[in-house]
């Protein structure tokens, strides 16, 4: 990008729109570029009553793993979900851009910019080989439940908890290459990227546990995080900024992600993908955010079942590493895991879907040990019904866990929530 970044935080800013306008050739065919036209511009949003019990929300800096939360009685309130504009210019026939600024309603209001990038998408080759392209603050290519620019969730109102994390703390500033091949009667897909200023992914996944919500993270905010212990007070700041670079200088030290997705002659696809941030444990602001090097493997899983059916599954396991060496081990070292099975189908005019999900932390570090382990589950059932430009939704979920950070604010360890959620989605 022709304009430096050197780092990213709150009151800086991010000079995308230089990057933009450098990145742009000079000039383009009038009948390729289009910047304000109808097909670039796109308002999406939704409303919602919800009915929620069980323990305040994480956004509350609670320790609950959804959206909502009520202090124990069953609380029920209409909530502004998200509303997206999205901007797709397109200044010549391979290259565009997507610029998406995002409100999100409910506890924590918030409002910022969700993705910023440039694709390139030249013609295919003769031999069938094709390439793309994409540079920017996006979110890495890892959910199967998120679709579209504004990404949101297909089949229900809230993804899983492998997805709201990528969502939350996993959406870096990017250079990807992608390369697509037919390999007979199978295709193949390559992806590897370069990122920086996801320094901190790993320390809302570590101190709050796993969560089911679908708020995503925005240039420049930042989360709350739940009441820590003592050994932490003063150490750790009561926050964390998923898009920062803690090194002194942008992309000091570069992370990297990269995926294989193979479909073979059957109504199956397999993907692989491995993400490394490469952070520093020992580097730490003046704010006390420390750096998370976090490391983790996904597997997805898509297959057509006949009759418009559809399986997906994921799971992912990782490790985040945070702090100095005491006794031979950080003082957070966390091992963590989560896996999901949805099995979705039309019904006519109306779509279901189903599913269910485990998840689980393993904490071995000299601070942060095995006495916060979490572990967890939860079920899901949503129904879906499209009248137009305005998709209507009805999700149940409920969500069991137990985790002993909880008894920092005097909580019992284990803890059930259920949400009922009618939506109103509306796209122009």
């Amino acid at each position: 990008m022709a304009c430096a970044v050197r780092r990213l935080r709150i009151g800086s800013a991010l000079p995308l729109g230089c990057a933009l306008a450098a990145l742009c050739p000079a000039s383009a065919a009038a009948s390729d570029l289009r910047l304000f036209t109808p097909d670039t511009l796109e308002v999406a949003g939704d409303l919602r009553l919800v009915a929620v019990n069980g323990e305040k929300s994480w956004l509350d800096r609670g320790f609950g793993k959804l959206r909502s939360g009520s202090d124990g009685d069953l609380r029920v309130h209409p909530e502004l979900g998200n509303v997206d504009l999205v901007w797709q210019p397109q200044f010549t026939w391979s290259l565009s851009a997507t610029i998406v600024g995002s409100l999100q309603g409910g506890e924590r209001t918030q409002a910022g910019l969700s993705q910023a990038y440039l694709s390139l998408k030249p013609m295919r080759s003769a031999s069938g080989t094709a390439f793309s392209a994409r540079a920017g603050l996006m979110w890495p290519p890892v959910s199967l439940e998120h679709e579209g620019a504004d990404w949101h969730v297909a089949d229900s109102i809230t993804p899983s908890a492998i997805n709201s994390w990528i969502g939350e703390e996993v959406r870096p500033v990017a250079a990807e290459g992608t390369v697509a091949a037919n390999l007979g009667a199978s295709k193949l897909r390559a992806t590897a990227a370069l990122f920086a200023a996801n320094d901190t992914a790993g320390t809302l996944l570590t101190f709050r546990g796993w969560a089911l919500h679908d708020r995503t993270t925005l240039a420049f905010n930042r989360w709350p995080l739940p009441p820590l212990g003592e050994e932490f007070t003063g150490v750790q700041a009561p926050f964390t900024h998923p898009l920062i670079d803690l090194h002194p200088g942008f992309a000091h030290r570069p992370g990297f992600y990269a995926k294989l997705a193979f479909q073979p002659p059957a109504p199956v696809r397999i993907e692989l993908f491995r993400y490394d941030n490469r952070a520093n444990p020992e580097d730490v602001t003046n704010h006390l955010e420390w750096g998370w090097n976090t490391q983790f493997d996904n597997l997805g899983i898509v297959a057509n079942l006949g009759g418009g059916a559809e399986l997906k599954a994921q799971a992912l396991q990782g490790r985040t590493r945070m702090g100095f060496v005491e006794e031979g081990r950080r003082w957070v070292d966390n091992r963590f895991r989560s896996a999901f099975v949805l099995l979705s189908k039309p019904f006519g005019p109306f779509g279901i879907a189903v599913r269910g999900e485990a998840f689980g932390t393993r904490n071995r570090g000299s601070w942060w040990d095995d006495e916060y382990d979490e572990h967890g589950w939860s079920a899901m059932v949503a129904a879906k019904r499209r009248f137009g430009p305005v998709t209507g939704l009805l999700e149940l979920l409920h969500v069991s866990s137990e985790s002993p950070a909880r008894e920092h604010i005097g909580e019992a360890p284990s803890q059930r929530q259920t949400q009922l959620q009618a939506e109103m989605r509306m796209r122009w």
